[in-house]
Formats: structure tokens, C-alpha cells, sequence
């Protein structure tokens, strides 16, 4: 009888680890897509979360949008410059806000600020058998906890990555209004006119995509959380980690698809 080498056991348990993750992710939004569209739908606590997620972030948000907009825009008006392609500032930071640096920040931001509140304060529901208690008291917890922050995220990321948009816009304008005194209104212009509807399209497209992402893997990890305070911090590490490797993943998807459908 031949023994089974332990590296080789390690490997086929990480692979089953693996697949059986998989099982268990998949059944987790099947059972969401199908409490989704079941009633009660519990509209006064997705009012909540939408509260908790949008407006709580909306400092952390202005803050980076209008930096983001300024700085990068500061970092390419050199190279533009020595061109002598400087007309084409508005140009080439609108497209670059709209396209990716809008809905991408916004992701970015809110998977480390709501995916990690979501996926902390879920497992330390679990972990003190809160969650126990409402299904034993009749309540449904996984459509009261799980469905409204799903909904509210993929609502309010969408409207966050907007704003930001504009912000980085409005910082944008600023730093070439200092050099160049161009006007509001010759900056939206130059800008705009190289934008189209597939370009709103799918940057609104991704970030209702990032916003469902980041709900579900931050609720997936805080309801199945374990192993006490110590499965907390794991959970709201895991949610925001995985959630940025999604982010990217989809980001990637979605722009060749987008860039597919504009030149095909």
C-alpha cells in the first residue's frame, strides 16, 4: 500500500478547499437573486444602508475625486506641453475620468470602506450568534441583512462614481484654469466633444457591476464568518481584498467588450 506524500495531500485539499469555495459563492447569489425578487423587501432599511454606504462616504469621495482630477492632470500637462498638444488637456482628462478613473476610484475607495464595515459588522453578528437569534425569532436575516446591503451598494456606488466624476472633472478644470485661464465653458466643450454614449454607458455599466460585487463579497464574508474576533478581522480583510481583485478583473472585461462594440 503505497502513502500518499503530504505535499501532494496539501495540494489536492487546497484544490478542494478551492471548488468547494466556488460551490459555496455561487450558491450564495443564487440564494440572493432569489430572495431578491421575494417579498417583504424591507424598503426602510435599503433606505438605511444606502444612507451608511453613500452619504458616510461622500467626504472620502469629494476628497479624492477632486484631488485625483487635479493631480493627474498637473502629471500629464507637462508631456502635452512639450508637444505643444496643450489644447488637448480637457480632451484627454475627460476621457480619462469618464471612461475609468471615475467609476475606478469610486470602487476602490468603497471596497475598502464598505466592503470591510459590511464584511466586520456581519461576522460580528455570526460570531455573537445575532444572526442565530433572528432566524430563531422568525426573521428571515439573510433577506434583512444580506439583500438590503447588496441593493443599497449597487445603488449608491453607481451615483458615488457620478460624483466623483464631476469632482475630478472640477479639479481638473482648475488646475488648467491656473495656467491657461480657460473658461468653464470651453473646457466642458473641448471635453465633451470627445465623449459618447458608450463611454457613459459603460462606465455606468461598471459601476453597477463593482457595486453588486462589493456588496455580495462583503455580506458572503460576514455571514459566513467563524472562529470568534479572530474570523472578524478575516472577513473584513478577505472582503477587501477580494473585492479589489474582482474590481479589476471586471474592469478589464469590461472595457475590451466596450472597446469591441466601438470599433467592430
Amino acid at each position: 500500500m503505497t502513502r500518499r506524500s503530504p505535499r501532494k495531500y496539501f495540494i489536492n485539499r487546497a484544490i478542494d478547499n478551492y471548488f468547494m469555495g466556488v460551490y459555496k459563492a455561487w450558491s450564495f447569489i443564487k440564494r440572493f437573486l432569489s430572495e431578491a425578487v421575494k417579498p417583504p423587501y424591507h424598503f426602510r432599511e435599503i433606505v438605511h444602508q444606502c444612507y451608511e454606504i453613500g452619504i458616510k462616504s461622500l467626504p472620502l469621495i469629494t476628497l479624492t475625486g477632486f484631488v485625483t482630477g487635479m493631480v493627474f492632470t498637473k502629471n500629464s500637462r507637462p508631456s502635452l506641453v512639450e508637444f505643444g498638444a496643450a489644447s488637448w488637456l480637457p480632451s484627454l482628462m475627460t476621457i480619462a475620468i469618464v471612461r475609468a478613473l471615475g467609476s475606478l476610484v469610486t470602487a476602490l475607495i468603497c471596497a475598502g470602506k464598505v466592503g470591510s464595515s459590511i464584511g466586520a459588522e456581519l461576522g460580528s453578528m455570526r460570531v455573537t450568534e445575532q444572526i442565530d437569534a433572528m432566524e430563531v425569532s422568525a426573521i428571515n436575516p439573510f433577506k434583512y441583512l444580506v439583500v438590503t446591503r447588496v441593493i443599497a451598494s449597487t445603488i449608491t456606488i453607481p451615483i458615488l462614481s457620478l460624483y466623483c466624476s464631476f469632482l475630478a472633472l472640477m479639479g481638473s478644470f482648475l488646475s488648467v484654469h491656473s495656467n491657461e485661464a480657460a473658461s468653464v465653458k470651453s473646457f466642458f466643450l473641448n471635453g465633451f466633444s470627445t465623449i459618447t454614449f458608450l463611454d457613459v454607458f459603460a462606465s455606468l455599466t461598471k459601476s453597477i457591476v463593482f457595486g453588486f460585487t462589493i456588496g455580495i463579497i462583503g455580506c458572503y464574508k460576514g455571514f459566513n464568518a467563524s472562529q470568534g474576533t479572530l474570523g472578524v478581522g478575516r472577513a473584513a480583510n478577505q472582503a477587501v481584498v477580494i473585492s479589489m481583485f474582482m474590481i479589476f478583473i471586471e474592469e478589464v472585461i469590461i472595457v475590451q467588450i466596450a472597446n469591441w462594440i466601438r470599433y467592430y
